[in-house]
């Protein structure tokens, strides 16, 4: 079995790859607690409990920011290590993330403060059912992404044995006949040696 820089890519992969799959859902829990807190009915009129709606609110938010770069920095990873490894097609399933990445962290808000996930903005519930969505959607690549890495973690050292070398057959009809070579000869041993 060859370990090669590709398996060992496939490997840190998985782990992060889980990692990614758990911000992932911290996220959409995220948004479902905001989605009901927002359309609570009863805390809708009492004045009382709105500083600490908008303190959960903020909170909530903070804590979504602090996963933003640690998200984009680990799936950036994985396109390093599967551009250095060679793994072609590998990458190409992970570039189009990386680049919707790219244009969600540069197109951040005019003023620079925040990454993303302001408390203002983010009970607005257009943005709201984007931000759920977007959620639901990571979550299917990073899944459909976790059990393809496992597959070719598995597929990696099959695709480094040896191959038999082809030998040529004359017979009735000329063909090259894929076979392994022939087994070394056996010493003559007599019975009474």
């Amino acid at each position: 079995m060859a370990f090669t820089f590709a398996a060992f890519c496939y490997m840190l992969t998985l782990v992060l790859c889980a990692s990614l799959i758990f911000f992932v859902i911290w996220h959409i829990i995220a948004f479902d607690e905001l989605r009901t807190d927002f359309k609570n009915p009863i805390d809708q009129g009492n004045p009382a409990r709105a500083r600490e709606r908008l303190k959960n609110i903020e909170r909530i938010c903070c804590l979504l920011r602090k996963l933003v770069v640690p998200e984009y920095s680990i799936h950036g990873l994985f396109c390093l290590m599967f551009l250095c490894a060679a793994e072609w097609v590998t990458l190409g399933l992970n570039i189009p993330l990386l680049f919707y990445h790219l244009w969600r962290y540069f197109h951040r808000p005019a003023d620079g403060s925040e990454v993303m996930y302001d408390a203002v903005s983010i009970m607005n519930a257009d943005i709201l059912n984007y931000c759920q969505k977007e959620s639901w959607c990571k979550l299917a690549f990073y899944l459909l992404s976790f059990f393809y890495y496992l597959y070719r973690l598995f597929l990696q050292p099959c695709l480094h044995l040896p191959q038999p070398q082809p030998t040529l057959s004359l017979g009735p009809i000329f063909y090259v006949a894929w076979r392994s070579p022939a087994p070394p000869p056996r010493p003559f041993v007599t019975k009474y040696e």
